[in-house]
């Protein structure tokens, strides 16, 4: 029975895709902490002062975050670009032309 088990892990790649959840999860720390620590500083010099993580848009009854929204999309670009810039480090691919 124990044979029979690490030959499906073999076979299904088991080990492979927990060793890159597990490491997966290192990057995004890795990414998430590099944003938040170095790069949301430096963008927030140029992105107006005060509380603009805040801003909230009211129209009637419904409330909507743009402030929330806006540093969402703010960091997502940013850690897309980290990534894709890093994925191609790794995989030392050419430049789109």
């Amino acid at each position: 029975m124990a044979k029979e088990f690490l030959a499906f892990l073999q076979k299904y790649g088991v080990i492979g895709l927990a060793i890159a959840v597990v490491i997966g999860g290192k990057v995004n720390a890795f990414v998430s902490a590099t944003v938040s620590d170095l790069i949301m500083p430096v963008i927030g010099i140029f992105i107006p002062q005060g509380e603009w993580q805040t801003w909230v848009l009211t129209l009637g009854p419904l409330k909507l975050a743009i402030g929330h929204w806006l540093g969402a999309t703010i960091d997502f670009v940013i850690v897309a670009y980290i990534v894709f810039a890093f994925t191609k480090f790794v995989l030392r691919e050419d430049a789109v032309k």
